[in-house]
């Protein structure tokens, strides 16, 4: 059986805002890990570009790291990029070919190995991390034409650096994807009391190992609901999706949108991408 074959997919990325029209042939896979690495990754991604004129990518990313393998019109690079606090835009032309590994929150921070706010709002070398010995890797993955290749030279690396989770970054990483799912939880109070952790607790564990604050984590997975909602065909009024995210006004909704997103959400619900 190829290993194609056996491929399984992730579910559709959330938090896109703007996708580009690409004037050229392109591939976007996104990839579940391997047994071993399914602890700490959440999936593998991969795109691939040939464009005659440039194209603009937005999106609103989840509280996670990325290691990034990246090729641009000949020239390479091996990054890792911590949780952001707000939206990316990234620009794509001429010629490229990207893979990522999108970590489960806290997955990474036993790789780290100190607090995950010195990761924040930064893209640093792959080196600073994991040392001389991933320049091989990197060599290796760039000199790979294949998907299938890639993961398996980044499952061969990783796995052996990978210790068992400590009991606290399990309940970190569960305690995010939760949030993620149940809308229910709207305030940190809501998730302090659903999970019996004190607030002051919740703050040092994201911290640390999320690299967030649980306030943070909340908005932006309350944001990604509402573009996924606002770029639906028949989007709710703004006041009904406000009260649906706890927010206690459209004002304050709307400001929080615009702040992290770049324009109000009438703007972007209208906005043709």
């Amino acid at each position: 059986m190829q290993a194609r074959d056996i491929r399984r997919h992730a579910e559709p990325a959330r938090g896109i805002l703007r996708r580009g029209v690409a004037d050229g042939p392109g591939e976007h896979l996104r990839l579940l890990p391997p047994a071993a690495l399914e602890p700490y990754v959440h999936h593998f991604w991969w795109v691939r570009w040939r464009l005659a004129a440039p194209v603009v990518a937005e999106g609103l990313p989840h509280p996670s790291v990325h290691v990034v393998f990246e090729e641009h019109d000949g020239a390479c690079r091996a990054e890792i990029a911590g949780p952001h606090t707000g939206r990316f835009v990234k620009q794509l032309s001429g010629t490229g070919c990207a893979f990522g590994i999108k970590f489960r929150a806290g997955g990474f921070a036993p790789l780290l190995g100190r607090p995950m706010t010195q990761l924040t709002n930064r893209v640093v070398p792959l080196a600073d991390v994991f040392g001389a010995p991933s320049d091989a890797w990197a060599r290796a993955t760039f000199a790979e034409p294949e998907l299938d290749g890639r993961m398996a030279l980044a499952t061969a690396f990783l796995a052996p650096l990978l210790p068992p989770l400590p009991a606290e970054v399990v309940r970190v990483r569960d305690l995010v994807e939760r949030m993620a799912a149940d809308r229910t939880l709207v305030r940190v109070d809501d998730v302090s009391l659903a999970t019996g952790i004190d607030l002051r607790t919740l703050q040092r564990s994201f911290r640390r190992f999320v690299g967030l604050s649980p306030k943070q984590v909340l908005q932006r997975f309350r944001l990604l609901e509402a573009v996924e909602q606002l770029k639906a065909e028949a989007p709710p009024s703004l006041a009904e999706l406000a009260l649906s995210l706890g927010y206690a006004d459209q004002p304050h909704f709307a400001r929080d949108f615009k702040r992290i997103i770049g324009r109000t959400p009438k703007s972007f619900a209208t906005r043709t991408p």
